[in-house]
């Protein structure tokens, strides 16, 4: 049925939950690296902080948000697909 979800076993959430951790925390010292290239200094550790520039803070803030949350729903939907089988899903065009 299309419209019937199945429940995801708990060895399948904690797979699930591992592989978005570690996808987010690539990801994460994926951008420290390349912001540190792009601008030859550190990212700010704490935006928040009135030293650090607003623009800098803001792109910062936004480029890690928009990233990290990216390659976790990406590593998280093809845990989910791989967990599933080869079954084709919502939208799936049969091969």
């Amino acid at each position: 049925m299309a419209g019937k979800k199945e429940k995801a076993s708990a060895g399948s959430r904690v797979m699930t939950a591992v592989v978005g951790a570690i996808a987010a925390f690539g990801t994460k010292k994926l951008l420290f690296f390349i912001w540190k290239q792009v601008t030859g200094k550190e990212p700010p550790e704490h935006p928040e902080d009135p030293q650090v520039a607003l623009s800098e803070a803001l792109v910062w803030g936004i480029l890690v948000s928009a990233s990290v949350h990216t390659a976790k729903m990406l590593a998280t939907r093809a845990t989910n697909r791989r967990s599933k089988g080869s079954q084709p899903q919502d939208g799936d065009q049969p091969a």
